[in-house]
C-alpha cells in the first residue's frame, strides 16, 4: 500500500499507557540515531500517516536535511492507529505535527474498503484483489494541501513515502504521477513559493526500505501498516503481507506482533504461482 497515512477504540488501548515513553521528545532528535550525517539544510515536509515506509522517511529527512513539519490526514480511514503512530514519531524527532481533517471529503469517496464498510482483501499486495483498498485521488487531494501548508511554512520540500511496491495497484504512486504532480504544483505556486517535491522511495521496494529503516535507527516496532485495526497487526491483508516479506527478504528482524506471522507464505506462494514471472 502506499505508504499514506488508520477507529482508535480500544485498539488503542497501549498507545495511550505507553505514550510518555514511546513518546518522549529528545533534545537532539538527530543525535539519538546512527546515521548523524546531514546534508544541505533544506526545510522540508514529510507527509507522514504513521506507516513503516513514512517514519523511515521522515528519519531520512531528519538525518539528511533539515526536517520542519509532519503532516497527517484524517480521511475518515476504517481505523486510526497509523495517526498515533505519526505522532509519536514526529514527538519523538522533536518537529510539528499536523493531523488535517478531510473526514468530510472521505464521505464522498465511497467504493473503497478503506472508508467503506467492506472487507479488507486478504492476500500478496500485487493481486488485483487490493484495487478495493484504492482511495480515488487520495494522494492528489492529500499532497495539494501539503504543498499548500508548505508554502506558508516556508519549506523547500514536501517529501512523501510512496515506493516502487505501490505501482502494481496505486496509479497516484506511479512515476508519471509524481512527475505531472510537479509540474502542477511549480505552475500552481509560480511566482510564490518554489517547493520542490523529493519522493526518495519511489524506484525502491518494501525491502530497500527496511534497509534503509534499519540503518537509519528506526524504531519499526513503533510503525503501524495494518489496513485493519485491531490489537496487532492481523498478518492476512496486503499490507501486512508486504511488511512481513520484506523483513525476510533483508534477512532483518521483524519486531511486529502479527495474529497471523506465517500467512504470508501461503499468499506468496499463490501469488507467483498466478504470475510466474513476479
Amino acid at each position: 500500500m502506499p505508504s499514506f497515512a488508520l477507529a482508535l477504540g480500544s485498539g488503542l488501548w497501549n498507545i495511550g499507557r505507553a505514550w510518555i515513553t514511546v513518546c518522549r521528545p529528545r533534545a537532539d532528535p538527530v543525535a539519538a540515531y546512527p546515521v548523524k550525517t546531514r546534508g544541505p539544510q533544506v526545510r522540508t515536509l514529510v507527509v507522514c500517516s504513521g506507516g513503516l515506509d513514512s517514519v523511515t522517511l521522515a528519519h531520512k529527512v531528519a538525518a539528511e536535511r533539515k526536517l520542519i513539519h509532519l503532516v497527517s490526514f484524517d480521511y475518515g480511514q476504517r481505523h486510526k492507529k497509523e495517526l498515533e503512530y505519526a505522532r509519536c514519531c514526529a514527538t519523538r524527532l522533536g518537529v510539528a505535527h499536523d493531523v488535517v481533517d478531510l473526514t468530510d471529503i472521505g464521505r464522498r469517496l465511497t467504493g473503497s474498503a478503506l472508508t467503506d464498510g467492506e472487507a479488507v482483501p486478504e492476500g500478496h499486495y500485487a493481486e488485483d484483489t487490493m484495487r478495493l483498498t484504492v482511495v480515488p485521488n487520495r494522494n492528489a487531494i492529500m499532497l495539494t494541501i501539503a504543498f499548500g501548508i508548505a508554502m506558508t511554512r516556508q519549506v523547500q520540500a514536501v517529501a512523501a513515502a510512496m515506493h516502487g511496491g505501490d505501482h502494481f495497484i496505486y496509479p497516484d504512486c506511479r512515476p508519471p504521477f509524481v512527475e505531472a504532480f510537479a509540474t502542477m504544483q511549480h505552475f500552481a505556486l509560480d511566482g510564490f513559493a518554489q517547493i520542490a517535491f523529493s519522493t526518495p522511495f519511489l524506484h525502491l521496494s518494501k525491502a530497500d526500505i527496511v534497509r534503509e529503516g534499519a540503518r537509519l535507527g528506526v524504531p519499526f516496532a513503533k510503525t503501524w501498516s495494518c489496513y485493519n485495526g485491531g490489537a496487532r497487526h492481523c498478518g492476512r491483508c496486503g499490507t501486512c503481507v508486504e511488511r512481513r516479506e520484506a523483513f525476510h527478504l533483508t534477512g532483518i528482524d521483524d519486531p511486529t506482533p502479527y495474529d497471523d506471522a506465517d500467512y504470508w507464505r501461503e499468499a506468496r506462494r499463490a501469488y507467483l504461482a498466478k504470475n510466474p514471472a513476479g
